[in-house]
């Protein structure tokens, strides 16, 4: 049987709750880490660290004066870094940075950035890819699919030159324009046989035409 807790125990533990714990965190972890196919632990960790520091400075600058001249100045460094980075989609006020998470870090991950550009299918894919030598960001390549890409090097995301899957893609799109030009020139011809002519009216009765 458990005995009742001491006064000074129940000070001490007045605030630990026994029932969720870090259960729900925990929850939540392996639900986003699982999202975004993410095998390291310690990445996660970072992106947690990384966005509870941006938080609580965030908050520091909104706690200043609105009359002093450094808050203005820190707003707009801060939401200037990580609007650059991807992290908010504007730059319009401080309270953007209240929705900066671990989760903002992981969808600027080099894999969920070429699901977004279309160059794979699935994140497990894409980190196949990575892993593999196919992908560079801008003249370098690319293996580690922890790599953040800023919003800047976002264009410059594509298939390493004499990657298979470049050449692959190639081949697919050359058919994929070949495909529809013979579409569009089946159209046209079919246009052109409807298309009434001169010749295909009798002269002898205006209010007749003949269709080929």
């Amino acid at each position: 049987m458990v005995r009742k807790l001491k006064y000074h125990e129940q000070k001490l533990l007045k605030k630990v709750d026994f029932i969720n714990w870090e259960v729900d965190n925990n929850l939540h972890e392996v639900k986003v880490l699982r999202k975004y196919r993410i095998e390291k632990r310690e990445d996660y960790t970072k992106y947690n660290k990384l966005s509870r520091n941006i938080r609580d400075l965030a908050q520091k600058i909104r706690d200043l004066d609105e009359k002093d001249g450094f808050r203005a100045q820190s707003s707009h460094q801060l939401l200037e870094k990580i609007y650059s980075i991807g992290l908010v989609p504007t730059k319009q006020n401080l309270s953007l940075t209240e929705k900066v998470t671990a989760s903002s870090f992981c969808r600027r991950r080099l894999p969920s950035i070429m699901l977004n550009l279309r160059m794979a299918q699935n994140l497990k894919t894409a980190i196949t890819f990575i892993e593999q030598g196919h992908v560079r960001v801008g003249p370098d390549i690319v293996t580690d699919p922890a790599f953040l890409v800023t919003r800047n090097m976002e264009d410059f995301v594509t298939w390493v030159d004499s990657s298979k899957i470049k050449q692959h893609v190639m081949n697919y799109n050359d058919e994929l324009h070949m495909t529809k030009d013979m579409l569009v020139s089946k159209c046209l011809l079919s246009i052109e046989r409807r298309t009434v002519t001169v010749h295909d009216i009798n002269p002898t009765c205006f209010t007749q035409t003949h269709v080929k």
